[in-house]
């Protein structure tokens, strides 16, 4: 069972971001599902589907008709508490990353994590969205 999330996020924020991402990965098109929970419940889908049962950020799934991403609402709250700045514009961070990987960005080799992080940022900038720090 999946953990609920109790903090309301506007549906208009997460269309608008997540269309900023898609735009910027070429897939303006891809059709994107958003589940946004808690610690367990994105702990849980990290288990059963990346063999990691512990809580993250964000995870995306590219899939043949579209991209399903799933966000912990509470970790983007801490993170931005622990980067100062607000916590949607973290929870931003994670919607454009998702995309980006599922758009087949990687962030696992220097040059392609450097890559990475110029998009995330040239992305929220559009958005009027700022991330203090990047991790």
């Amino acid at each position: 069972m999946l953990g609920a999330t109790r903090h309301r996020v506007p549906r208009a924020f997460v269309l608008e971001v997540v269309r900023a991402a898609l735009r910027h990965g070429g897939r303006p098109d891809a059709e994107v599902s958003v589940l946004l929970t808690d610690d367990a419940g994105i702990a849980d889908l990290h288990g059963r589907f990346l063999g990691d049962p512990t809580p993250t950020d964000v995870m995306s799934f590219a899939l043949d008709d579209g991209i399903d991403l799933v966000v912990s609402v509470p970790c983007a709250r801490r993170e931005a508490r622990r980067r100062g700045h607000r916590w949607r514009d973290e929870l931003a961070l994670y919607l454009v990353h998702g995309v980006l990987h599922a758009c087949g960005h990687d962030d696992h080799a220097t040059r392609a994590r450097a890559r990475m992080r110029r998009a995330e940022r040239a992305i929220l900038a559009t958005l009027a969205l700022q991330v203090a720090r990047f991790p």
